[in-house]
């Protein structure tokens, strides 16, 4: 089916520039590419070299942590030893707990990102705490004094901020009125902005950032549909945080960050790797050329049809076989032994281990078979209506996030509950494929549309599989191995994040449905540990704790000997299986 471009193109959302230094955000800019460094704050020579790599590399805005005044101090340094290199990027102080460190770092940085979460509140209890409108409205008004200081110098200094939202950290207050929630996280974000407009301060921006792609993509839509009741215009960085590494981290990052770009949502992007900061470049520019190119496609505004704003559910469908009830993989072409997946579609029949079905193409079906619906429209779909159907495979040929949309809209309507299984055709680069499959068939999986996929590429199958499960796995639909909640490292971190991270993968990566968490600190450790069931948290130099849920039951553990422990807890609660039950268990 054609689409009109006059009724389908949608431009980028709208928002007002905020300049960063000298480089614009939003406006008529392009999205721009961030990262942030590993290094120690202090060590003014080390960070300086990271972010000339980053710089040299593609990267246009970098942040750095400042922990406290020693940090703030070196920021001082940092700006001065770039600009005599030669250097303009603008540099971001990253704060967590402690204002002071904010009211001195605006002297020297470009931007100061503030955590809502932490600014003012101490580190969330997760206590059930009552809060009555007269004692809420205190703690705003506590909000008001602490914050406001920086507000005004940074107005008077011509210094951006960023109001950043994280799931994994959001106060006792937000979270025992509003829950930890998508909605929590804008309410969050807007407390901090309406001081700054009070103020009469306009130059920041938001993020609402989290581990599920899923709820960061919620809670930025949400932010955007309150924005656009209140006539605001604050541009948006976009990043899904903690997102791992390796072909994990790049897939959950795609699908959070894609959905919302594909859309025409987002001014500026960082992809969070637990790796060295500018392998997160190459990411980022795939994913602005590929939503710069989609755009030619047409993309139709997010909040059209009030596009699942408040929650995503996945419709009701009927259980069928040979689909898995949680999100099946078929893998393209011929049938092949050692190659993990629900079946193979050679494009006229599926075949599974012990039966074949025949594919139908839509426009020949008059009977019950697997239906092939390539692009046509609903004249052609009708036919699903007149006859019995096991379920569809959809290959939409000019957007399959679009066209694909258009057509669960009919078939919602039409009240079928017929299964559908997403064609995702990318004869393109390896790294690519990763992107663009997981932007594109993330973004409609992760809106409940959909109960599977089909990826046609050049990857060989085990890899095409293995990003197939991966796109499932990232989408929370079904988990077929161990799911790492992994942050990037920074400054705060006193270990080697990476080097852990690749240990604690090696020994237990084959434990379907069981997250864990890896941390270099307890910044946003305990918040995150609410999605993951095993958390490894820095808490001090080399130190490390242990946590179970949100619950930390062990403290002060040396961090390579944490890891055989990490084990032990996993086993202790029954949640460990043996390498070689993982086929058994897929």
């Amino acid at each position: 089916m054609k689409y009109s471009e006059s009724v389908y193109q949608t431009k980028r959302w709208k928002t007002r520039e905020v300049k960063v230094g000298d480089v614009g955000v939003g406006g008529d800019n392009p999205v721009r590419l961030q990262s942030m460094t590993t290094s120690s704050t202090q060590d003014i020579e080390a960070t300086v070299d990271q972010i000339i790599r980053l710089a040299d590399g593609g990267c246009e805005i970098v942040r750095v942590t400042v922990q406290g005044k020693k940090e703030a101090e070196a920021c001082e340094g940092i700006k001065n030893t770039l600009i005599q290199k030669g250097y303009t990027i603008p540099v971001v102080a990253d704060i967590h707990f402690y204002p002071p460190a904010a009211m001195l770092a605006s002297e020297f940085v470009d931007k100061v990102r503030i955590n809502p979460g932490n600014f003012v509140d101490p580190r969330a209890t997760f206590k059930t705490i009552e809060y009555d409108d007269a004692s809420y409205t205190l703690e705003l008004d506590r909000i008001r004094e602490t914050f406001g200081p920086l507000v005004e110098k940074c107005k008077k200094l011509k210094r951006a901020m960023r109001i950043g939202t994280n799931h994994g950290s959001l106060s006792d207050r937000i979270m025992n009125r509003y829950g930890d929630t998508p909605l929590g996280m804008v309410e969050s974000a807007l407390e901090y902005a309406h001081v700054c407009r009070e103020l009469g301060y306009h130059d920041f921006m938001f993020s609402m950032k989290a581990s599920n792609p899923l709820v960061m993509v919620q809670a930025y839509r949400l932010l955007v549909a309150e924005m656009m009741k209140l006539g605001w215009d604050y541009p948006l960085h976009l990043g899904v945080t903690e997102a791992g590494d390796g072909e994990d981290g790049r897939v959950k990052s795609a699908i959070g960050i894609g959905a919302l770009l594909l859309d025409g949502l987002g001014d500026t992007i960082r992809v969070s790797l637990t790796e060295d900061p500018w392998l997160e470049i190459d990411p980022c520019k795939r994913l602005k050329a590929y939503a710069q190119n989609y755009q030619g496609k047409g993309t139709v505004p997010f909040i059209e049809k009030e596009r699942n704003i408040r929650e995503i559910k996945r419709r009701f469908v009927r259980k069928v076989d040979p689909l898995h009830r949680d999100g099946s993989v078929l893998i393209w072409g011929e049938k092949e032994d050692g190659i993990k997946g629900d079946g193979f579609f050679n494009g006229k029949e599926v075949m599974t281990e012990n039966e074949t079905y025949p594919v139908v193409p839509i426009e020949a079906f008059e009977g019950s078979a697997i239906v092939y619906i390539k692009d046509g429209d609903p004249s052609i779909w009708l036919k699903l209506l007149e006859y019995p159907a096991y379920f569809i495979i959809l290959e939409m040929t000019e957007s399959v996030l679009h066209q694909g949309r258009h057509f669960f809209e009919w078939i919602r309507e039409s009240k079928l509950d017929l299964p559908v299984i997403l064609v995702g055709n990318y004869p393109i680069s390896d790294e690519d494929t990763v992107i663009h499959a997981s932007a594109e068939i993330g973004a409609l999986l992760a809106d409940g549309l959909g109960e599977g996929l089909v990826l046609k590429t050049n990857l060989a199958k085990e890899k095409e599989s293995s990003l197939a499960f991966n796109i499932l796995q990232g989408c929370r639909m079904r988990a077929t191995k161990t799911e790492f909640i992994a942050c990037p490292s920074c400054g705060r971190t006193l270990f080697d994040l990476q080097e852990v991270t690749q240990k604690i993968r090696a020994k237990t990566a084959h434990l379907p449905g069981v997250k864990i968490a890896i941390m270099g600190c307890i910044v946003n450790g305990p918040g995150e540990m609410a999605d993951a069931d095993f958390g490894y948290v820095g808490s001090g130099r080399e130190k490390i704790d242990l946590y179970v849920g949100k619950e930390c039951v062990e403290r002060g553990i040396y961090y390579m000997e944490a890891v055989e422990r990490l084990i032990e807890l996993i086993k202790k609660h029954d949640r460990w299986i043996e390498p070689k039950c993982l086929t058994e268990m897929v």
